[in-house]
């Protein structure tokens, strides 16, 4: 369907790939892999002809209908959500608008000409409409926004109200409406819950076209994609498989790889010796000469640099007493301009113990960041008590503590005003640990990425000696490969843990409780992630 020939990409003096190969064909699911910058969101912009390759050719069908969500947001105003969503459709829109029109036209007084050219108008569009799948236009456009996690007296609101969290969301929703026959999708779990991911994994399983997408959701990669594309080292490779086959296979590829050069190396070491001992023979000339070509034309094997993985020992911290924090009949309501309330939570009750590893769960807008808040005393409940343990010391993470970061110092100046007693070395193998090495240390926090902020606060959090670490979403922004380190860092962190998130793979890995809040209430489950999705099914026939 989509074919890539021998397609070489370059950006100035930068080598993105040298004659690329890869196909997509029809109803494929592939996930899209690399480092940042090796050129994933380029291959998509080669397809949609956003940008020519410098060789090769990027080749499908003229019929073929392509769909791509990209993290570029377009500019929403005017319109109502459901409004916005359904303009996807094209045409279609306008054609719903003119229907009523000529329908009212044909209730007024018109000569037999006029009504004649009315009738065949509306005759016209309406089976063009009907044809289109108009008449299911509003209802699938209502489906799926409310699958984003749209309620439904969100449909009517303006789109301008919406962040650009939400925003993300209305565009991915354009995206499926059109149902294309290739999607390409950039990170489209970027934005969303947990439930609108999994009900967005369900809709892409029923999808019938062909997929090629990135991800930095490892659950989400491995329960969709039958195929692997990835970006590296200046070339494009394919695995037969999900993500975790990929990471298997790839280490294998590399060890085969490793065990080849040095084969290589170990037969140019004896050809060199042969040389260097009988070059100055006459009698060895011929055969000299015949090795001296024969070395030349041998393509040496290149073994890509891997990322070095640096251990670091995280600080000891005090131990906490046995209840890290207990709370009772907590409520949390919000006054609105009308002097209503709006509740979040009521009446929750509930301790954290020590050593808990605890998932925070529930839709948007249940509450789960406002609980947190409240227990690291960010905010006050409306009505309850909550109080911390004996010697418990808290770390703290959220989305605003990006902000506290000082856009004018390089990230080796902010973990040193953080840690000023800290010698050098020991702040670059924290840094190191956290994926930043060499001279990006010295980088400034002002063009750094949402994820590269992120670990850094993540790193000057845990590397104090904390005992209780409250998360708020802190895998958001941050590539497979940084998750895995926050994963290890955390798995090896010798206290009690907190966490909202939306990565799976990241609360399976971690999970020994759930706080889940529904309908303004706590639900508290004990066991891991998977005994509680497993209770969950259990509950739900």
């Amino acid at each position: 369907m989509i074919h890539f020939s021998n397609v070489t990409k370059n950006y100035g003096n930068k080598v993105l790939y040298k004659g690329a190969n890869f196909q997509l064909n029809a109803g494929e699911k592939v996930g899209l892999v690399g480092p940042n910058g090796a050129g994933k969101t380029t291959i998509f912009r080669l397809i949609v002809g956003e940008e020519r390759p410098d060789d090769g050719q990027v080749v499908y069908p003229d019929k073929v209908r392509v769909g791509y969500f990209s993290q570029n947001l377009e500019d929403m105003s005017g319109r109502t959500v459901i409004d916005e969503v359904k303009s996807a459709a094209g045409d279609l829109m306008e054609i719903e608008a003119r229907l009523p029109e000529l329908e009212k036209k044909m209730c007024e007084p018109l000569d037999e000409d006029e009504m004649a050219q009315v009738l065949e108008e509306y005759g016209h569009l309406q089976s063009e409409f009907e044809s289109k799948g108009g008449y299911e236009l509003s209802s699938k456009a209502a489906e799926i926004i409310t699958g984003l996690g749209f309620p439904p007296e969100f449909h009517l609101r303006p789109t301008e109200s919406f962040s650009g969290g939400w925003k993300m969301r209305i565009a991915l929703a354009k995206i499926l409406l059109i149902n294309p026959d290739v999607l390409l999708m950039d990170e489209p779990t970027n934005h969303l819950d947990l439930e609108s991911i999994i009900w967005l994994e369900s809709w892409i399983n029923q999808y019938e076209g062909a997929l090629l997408m990135t991800s930095h959701d490892r659950e989400f990669m491995n329960r969709l994609v039958t195929k692997i594309v990835e970006v590296a080292h200046q070339t494009v490779t394919v695995y037969g498989g999900n993500y975790d086959f990929y990471v298997r296979e790839s280490e294998v590829r590399r060890e085969q790889l490793i065990a080849a050069a040095k084969r290589q190396e170990e037969m140019l070491a004896k050809e060199e010796e042969f040389i260097a001992r009988f070059a100055a023979r006459a009698s060895h000339a011929a055969q000299v000469q015949s090795r001296v070509k024969k070395i030349e034309k041998i393509d040496r094997i290149e073994v890509p640099q891997e990322e070095r993985a640096i251990q670091f020992v995280w600080p000891e911290p005090p131990r906490s007493g046995d209840e890290v924090f207990k709370f009772k009949d907590l409520k949390k309501s919000y006054a609105l301009e009308d002097g209503k309330e709006l509740p979040v939570f009521s009446n929750l009750t509930g301790t954290v113990k020590r050593l808990d590893r605890i998932a925070v769960t529930g839709v948007n807008g249940a509450g789960k960041s406002t609980l947190l808040k409240i227990i690291t005393g960010q905010i006050d409940p409306s009505d309850g008590e909550g109080q911390l343990g004996a010697s418990v010391l808290l770390g703290y993470f959220s989305q605003n503590s990006l902000d506290l970061l000082d856009k004018d110092k390089t990230i080796l100046e902010e973990l040193q005003s953080r840690f000023p007693t800290q010698n050098l070395g020991y702040l670059r193998n924290l840094l190191g640990a956290f994926k930043f090495s060499g001279d990006e240390v010295d980088k400034k926090i002002s063009v750094l990425s949402g994820g590269e902020k992120s670990r850094v606060v993540l790193a000057t959090i845990l590397a104090k000696p904390v005992n209780f670490l409250v998360l708020d979403e802190p895998t958001n922004h941050l590539d497979i490969q940084s998750r895995e380190v926050l994963l290890d860092a955390i798995n090896e962190f010798p206290g009690t843990v907190m966490i909202v998130s939306h990565d799976r793979h990241f609360l399976r890995h971690v999970t020994n409780r759930v706080f889940h809040l529904d309908h303004h209430e706590l639900h508290i489950y004990d066991g891991t992630w998977d005994e509680y999705q497993r209770k969950l099914e259990s509950l739900a026939q």
